[in-house]
């Protein structure tokens, strides 16, 4: 059962921060599972419930959920071996990371957060998601609108594409939306004292469930390109 995480999860966080190395990992393995693994294993297995009424596909088991804390550092010059952080994605079953809808989210020593979006730059999802706008912008603004995102401290995010131009007759509220090259939405205004809230995991399933319409319409945008298997287009 989920209780909050443990105020010895950001410890262990911190200790590793400034112990980054493959000696103290393995010295303090017992730790990393309990004091880690096992509270984002009871986050996520709360959570799992709330994710499947949303969306049935998604992965929910945890050790394919959760991120690896030892890093992959063949292309960075960061070599240090181990994250000093952690998160979590829900996304559905053998969805490339690179392009995924997921929602997700993430704890470390100085921050929490949380949201939905694409993972990176899914350039044919975001081709779609633009053709939509024009098609139906009324559509799309009421979609948004439901959501009530700033009432929830939620708020759009991601690099904007610096040649993607508006269409005049676009709505002043969906030009934001329109000219991202990545697009996701995230929780802010919480801190690493509200990780160890028993009633967490039940504040982010609540969010979850507000960014459900926003989910289900970029799952569809991510969907459309690979039905039709058309091309990537370039941005205008």
């Amino acid at each position: 059962m989920f209780t909050g995480f443990p105020r010895e999860t950001i410890a262990y966080f911190l200790n590793l921060r400034f112990n980054n190395y493959i000696s103290f990992y393995n010295e303090t393995k017992e730790a990393f599972i309990r004091d880690v693994k096992t509270p984002f294993h009871q986050f996520i297995n709360a959570m799992a419930p709330t994710m499947l009424s949303i969306d049935p596909l998604i992965e929910v088991r945890p050790d394919k959920c959760l991120a690896r804390i030892r890093r992959d550092t063949r292309f960075t010059k960061d070599k240090s071996p181990f994250r000093d952080h952690l998160w979590l994605l829900f996304r559905r079953r053998g969805e490339s990371r690179e392009t995924c809808v997921m929602y997700w989210f993430e704890l470390s020593p100085e921050s929490m957060e949380w949201g939905v979006g694409f993972w990176g730059e899914n350039r044919a999802a975001m081709n779609t998601l633009r053709r939509r706008m024009n098609a139906e912008p009324e559509h799309i603004e009421q979609l948004i609108a439901s959501c009530h995102l700033s009432q929830n401290n939620l708020y759009l995010a991601g690099e904007d594409g610096k040649r993607i131009i508006c269409p005049g007759s676009l709505p002043e509220s969906l030009r934001p939306w329109y000219i991202k090259k990545q697009l996701y939405i995230v929780k802010k205004e919480m801190t690493v004292q509200d990780a160890y809230s028993p009633e967490l995991s039940r504040y982010v399933q609540n969010d979850f469930c507000i960014l459900a319409p926003i989910y289900q319409w970029l799952r569809e945008c991510a969907d459309e390109p690979l039905q039709r298997d058309e091309p990537v287009q370039e941005y205008v």
